[in-house]
Parts: structure tokens; C-alpha cells; sequence
């Protein structure tokens, strides 16, 4: 596997989550702080909210 292509594929992964776990944690509490925080935890909210909810 081309390292070239592993980069891209996590940045793409990393920013895919980040903008996910901003949209699940504005849709359930309304607040963009919250957003942005959840957004910096990226995958492990959005792991949180599929097993929580």
C-alpha cells in the first residue's frame, strides 16, 4: 500500500468523523460549543452515540 494514499485515506477519515460527531452533537443538544468539542472527539462521540442511543 502506497504511503501517499494511507495519509490521505486517515486525514479523509479524521475529518469525515469530525464533521459527523459535530452533526449528531448539534442535532441532540442544539449547541455549537458542545459541537465543536464532540467535533474534537471525533470518532469516540460518534462510537458513543451509536452503542448509547
Amino acid at each position: 500500500m502506497n504511503k501517499e494514499y494511507s495519509r490521505k485515506a486517515v486525514t479523509t477519515g479524521v475529518s469525515f468523523g469530525s464533521a459527523l460527531a459535530m452533526v449528531i452533537s448539534y442535532t441532540a443538544w442544539h449547541s455549537i460549543p458542545w459541537a465543536i468539542f464532540h467535533g474534537i472527539l471525533s470518532w469516540v462521540y460518534v462510537l458513543y452515540y451509536a452503542i448509547s442511543y
